[in-house]
This record gives structure tokens, sequence and C-alpha cells, in this order.
């Protein structure tokens, strides 16, 4: 499985569905030059989770997802699962905002299990609405987050955060709260990032970029951890969106194609980045 500029090529954050292109989706991202992706679970059956039960089998969906795609395209796959943070807002209308939140941090206590079997690499999405919400549901999604972070330090693993666009504050604010957890700073990312974060302004928490062409080539620059993604959603009544699948290893090859030394920076969202935050090391197949 050859990457680009002898690289691996990481599409950090995208979904798949068992709706929509699944595996095939993983192929283009491949013939484009694609890697590894980390699939990040969502719903797969149209109505939000009331149950654990139901976030069992989400998880599960996503699980033969990664399997599906590792065997028919040889794409090296990363699983990643929470209870979306947008379910306690309509978890919260038909089960009462305390249970509703009860269940976030069973379907958080889940997941870390599934950390723990090595099931999953890390805890996402985690975090809260990116619209407004009424005060209470805002502050019952702050403590499943506080919560996420305590799950995913006792086992190990980084959180990915949903939230709304960040200003500094923002930041220093998603940083605060790992702090209190004890979670490393490092252990907490900021899923689909879409401005530049100044590095000489970052005090550790991990932006990961969507893949647009001129955030790519504003960051490849920057020393890391970052990440690229695409946030693909494969959702047959939304072609491409967010961006498509093999969006990723196209901006890549447009970086390496400009000069070596442009190439080379590409080892910090594909190689380093990966390392610093997960532990894990991408590798090429065959190597």
């Amino acid at each position: 499985m050859a990457g680009i500029a002898g690289l691996p090529v990481v599409d950090h954050h995208c979904h798949l569905s068992t709706a929509g292109e699944g595996a095939r989706a993983a192929a283009r991202f491949r013939a484009a030059g694609g890697t590894h992706l980390f699939l990040a679970t969502q719903n797969y059956e149209g109505r939000v989770p009331t149950d654990l039960e139901a976030y069992r089998r989400q998880f599960e969906t996503t699980e033969r997802l990664a399997r599906d795609v590792r065997e028919s395209t040889g794409v090296v796959v990363y699983v990643v699962v929470a209870p979306y943070p947008i379910d306690l807002v309509g978890a919260s209308q038909s089960l009462g905002l305390e249970t509703a939140l009860a269940l976030q941090r069973s379907a958080l206590d889940l997941a870390g299990r599934w950390v723990r079997e090595r099931r999953a690499v890390a805890l996402g999405e985690v975090g809260w609405p990116h619209f407004p919400v009424e005060p209470e549901v805002g502050d019952a999604a702050r403590k499943a987050l506080d919560y996420a972070m305590e799950v995913a330090r006792d086992v190990g693993c980084p959180v990915v955060v949903h939230s709304p666009d960040l200003d500094q504050a923002g930041w220093l604010e998603l940083e605060e709260a790992g702090r209190r957890a004890q979670l490393p700073p490092r252990r907490v990312v900021k899923h689909y990032t879409r401005a530049r974060r100044d590095p000489a302004l970052a005090r550790g928490v991990v932006p990961s970029y969507l893949a647009r062409r001129e955030l790519v080539n504003a960051v490849v620059g920057d020393p890391g951890p970052w990440f690229l993604e695409t946030d693909y959603l494969d959702d047959p009544k939304r072609p491409g969106a967010v961006l498509d699948l093999s969006t990723v290893p196209r901006r890549a090859a447009a970086v390496a194609r400009r000069s070596p030394s442009e190439a080379e920076a590409l080892s910090i969202p594909f190689v380093r980045s990966v390392q610093e935050v997960y532990g894990l090391t991408p590798e090429l197949a065959g190597e």
C-alpha cells in the first residue's frame, strides 16, 4: 500500500455509513494515495439512542465498517467511539435531562471499555453542541465532557472534541477542562478546526484541521502536533459532505509536488502527531 512522498497518508476524522458508500469510499481514498483512516462512530439507526444497548449496537456497526474497509481495501482503520454530544439534546426531551446525562456517562464508560479492550483508540466525538441550547442543557453537556476526559485519563487515550469554532478564550477553556481532569493537553484534540491556530498561542490542545486547500497551505509549515481531516459524512442525501474522502491524499500530493521540504513537513500530521497524541505508529504495508 503506497503513500505519498514515502509517508503514510492519514485522514484523522471521517464517518462511514451502512446506508452510504462505506468501503467504496475508502477504496477511493486508497486510490488517491490514502493509507490510514480514523473512523468515528455515528448514529446509524435514524433516531437518538435512548438506552445503552443502542450505543452498543452503534459501536459494533462502526467496528464492522472498519473491518470491511480493512479486508476490502487494505486501508488501516483506527476506530473512535463515544456518545455524540448532540444526542444529549434529543434524549433529554424524551428521558429528562438527568437521565439523558446518566446515559451519556454510561455510554462513555462503554467507550472506555472498548479502548481498554483495544477495539478503539480514542473517545469521540465528545464535547458540546455547536448551536445554541438552553443553559441547563449546555451545563449538562459540559458535565458529560468533563466525564469523558476523566474516562480518557483512566484508560489512557485521547478525546476528540466536537464544539463550535473556538476563539482564543475557547481554546484556553478547553485546555483548562483537560487540566482539571488531569488529562494531558496533547490528549485533547479539537476536531473540525477551520482556521489556523497560531502555534505561539497554543498550550497543548491539538487542532485537527479541515483539509481545505487554503488551510492546508497555511498550516503545513507549523510545528506539531496537528492533523488533517475531511469529516466525510457518507450521507447519500449529501454526497461528498463535508469534504470527499479523497481530499487529504489529494492535498498531500499537491504539497509534496511543490518542494522536498514541504513533502517532509507532511510527516507532522501523518506520523509524528499520531505517535505523540495516540501512541500509534502508522506504517506503510510491507514495512
